[in-house]
C-alpha cells in the first residue's frame, strides 16, 4: 500500500510538468517585527493565484488514470476552486462545466473563463451556493460526468499536500511552527497528514475566520457540523461545514491550536501587507499572518512558515477593506446625531471636532421632531482616543448621539 507521504511526493512531481513550485520567501519585515524567521509560502503566486490548482490537478489526474474514458468533469464554485478546475481542464483537454451562483461577480466569471478557454462552460444557477451545488451534482449524475469536489475528496487532499512537499524541499528542513488557513480543510488536512506521517516535529497552528469557524465547531462536537450562519467576507475560507474526509485528518487537533481571526482585523492585515510589502492577498490569503500578533511570544526565535493561500483580490473591494480596517482599529465611527434645529447648531458641532477629526459622511435622515433632526455622520480620526474626548464634548454641548459602528443591523441599512 502506498503511503500518503509517497503519494503526495509523486503528485508533486507530476505537477512540475504543469507549473513550478511556488516560492518560499523569508520575509524581512515580519521577521524583524516578531524576532523570528518568518517565511511565506506564496500560494498567491501559483498560475491561478491560489493553491486550489493542486487538488484539482491531482484529482483529475487520478480520475483519468482509473477511468481513461472520462472526458467530462463538473464542479461548483464561485472562487479559487473554479479557476484551478478550469486551468486543469484546459491542460488535459477535457470538457468541464463550472456551476456558479447567479450573484457571482463578473470578474470571477471572466477569470474562470480565461483559464479554461473553450474547454470550460460556465453555468450561473441559484442565488445561494447550496442551490448551485445541488444543481451541479444533479447535472453531473444526468450526463455521467465526474464531480470534482473543492476539498472533501482524498485525491484533492493528497494534491494539496504538495504544499508540504515543497516547503520541506525549499527550506531544506522542517519549520518549528507552521500556520495553516482552514476553510473546508483540504489544505490543512493534506499538509498535516504529510508531516505527521513523516514524523516531523512541527508545532501546527490553524486559523479560521470568526464568521466561518467550521473546524472549531467540529472539534467541539466531535464531528463535522453545519454552522447556522456564515460571514462570507473571507470567501476563500467561509465554509459552513468542514469536510468529513478532511476532519478525519484534523480531529486530533488541540482546540487551543485553532485561532480565530476577526474579519475586520484581517482587512487591516491586508492593507498593511499591500502598503509595506506590496503583497496583494485576498482575505483568506491573509488569515495566517493576521494572527501573528497573538503568537508573538510563541514564534520569537523560531523558524515559522505561513501559508498565504491566495491572492485573487478584486481591487473594487479595496474601499470596503479600508473601511473595515479603520473601523476595527477604532479610527472611524458612525453616529446617529440628534441635531438641534436652530441657527448656528451645525457650526457649534463642528467646533467640537479636533484637528485630526474628519467628517467622511454627513446625511440628514429625517425631521424627527420640530426642534431636532437626525443626522447620520461618519467621522475619521488618527487617534482612537480622540473619540472618547469628542463624545464627551458632544454630551457636554447637548448633542445627543448614538454610536452605531458595531450595530450590524443598523449598519447594514444605513452605512
Amino acid at each position: 500500500m502506498t503511503l500518503f507521504k509517497d503519494a503526495a511526493e509523486a503528485a508533486t512531481r507530476e505537477m512540475r510538468g504543469v507549473f513550478e513550485s511556488t516560492p518560499l520567501q523569508l520575509n524581512d519585515y515580519l521577521s524583524e517585527l516578531y524576532g523570528a524567521k518568518i517565511y511565506l509560502k506564496r500560494e498567491d503566486l501559483s498560475p491561478v493565484r491560489s493553491y486550489k490548482i493542486r487538488g484539482a490537478f491531482n484529482a483529475m489526474t487520478k480520475r483519468r488514470e482509473s477511468h481513461p474514458e472520462q472526458q467530462n468533469f463538473v464542479c461548483a464554485s464561485a472562487g479559487n476552486h473554479a479557476q484551478g478546475f478550469a486551468y486543469t481542464c484546459r491542460h488535459f483537454g477535457v470538457m468541464g462545466e463550472v456551476f456558479m451562483p447567479i450573484t457571482t461577480p463578473q470578474q470571477k466569471i471572466d477569470k474562470t473563463r480565461a483559464f479554461g478557454g473553450d474547454f470550460v462552460k460556465i453555468r450561473l444557477i441559484g442565488d445561494y451556493f447550496d442551490q448551485t451545488l445541488k444543481a451541479a451534482q444533479e447535472h453531473c449524475t444526468q450526463i455521467g460526468a465526474h464531480f470534482l469536489a473543492p476539498f472533501d475528496d482524498p485525491d484533492v487532499i493528497e494534491g494539496q499536500a504538495s504544499v508540504a512537499v515543497e516547503i520541506e524541499a525549499e527550506l531544506g528542513a522542517v519549520p518549528d511552527m507552521l500556520l495553516l488557513p482552514v476553510g473546508g480543510g483540504g489544505l490543512s488536512a493534506g499538509v498535516t497528514r504529510y508531516f505527521n506521517e513523516a514524523g516531523a516535529k512541527i508545532d501546527f497552528r490553524y486559523v479560521e475566520p470568526v464568521g466561518g469557524a467550521s473546524l472549531t465547531a467540529a472539534l467541539a462536537q466531535g464531528e463535522p457540523v453545519n454552522l447556522p450562519q456564515v460571514d462570507t467576507f473571507v470567501d476563500g475560507a467561509a465554509v459552513a461545514q468542514i469536510g468529513h474526509h478532511t476532519f478525519e485528518q484534523l480531529k486530533q487537533v488541540d482546540p487551543q491550536h485553532v485561532l480565530l481571526a476577526p474579519e475586520n482585523r484581517i482587512c487591516g492585515t491586508m492593507i498593511r501587507l499591500l502598503n509595506v510589502e506590496g503583497i496583494v492577498l485576498e482575505p483568506a490569503g491573509a488569515l495566517v499572518i493576521d494572527v501573528l500578533d497573538e503568537l508573538a511570544s510563541e514564534v520569537k526565535g523560531k523558524t515559522v512558515v505561513c501559508v498565504t493561500s491566495g491572492g485573487n483580490f478584486d481591487f473594487e473591494r479595496l474601499p470596503e477593506v479600508k473601511e473595515r480596517a479603520q473601523r476595527y482599529a477604532g479610527l472611524k465611527k458612525y453616529l446617529i446625531l440628534r441635531m438641534p434645529q436652530r441657527p448656528g447648531a451645525l457650526k457649534d458641532f463642528l467646533g467640537l471636532l479636533g484637528p485630526d477629526d474628519d467628517i467622511a459622511r454627513f446625511e440628514y435622515l429625517k425631521k424627527s421632531a420640530r426642534n431636532f433632526g437626525s443626522v447620520l455622520i461618519g467621522i475619521e480620526t488618527k487617534d482612537p482616543d480622540a473619540f472618547a474626548r469628542l463624545f464627551q464634548s458632544m454630551t457636554d454641548g447637548g448633542f445627543e448621539h448614538r454610536d452605531i459602528t458595531n450595530d450590524d443591523i443598523l449598519a447594514e441599512f444605513l452605512i
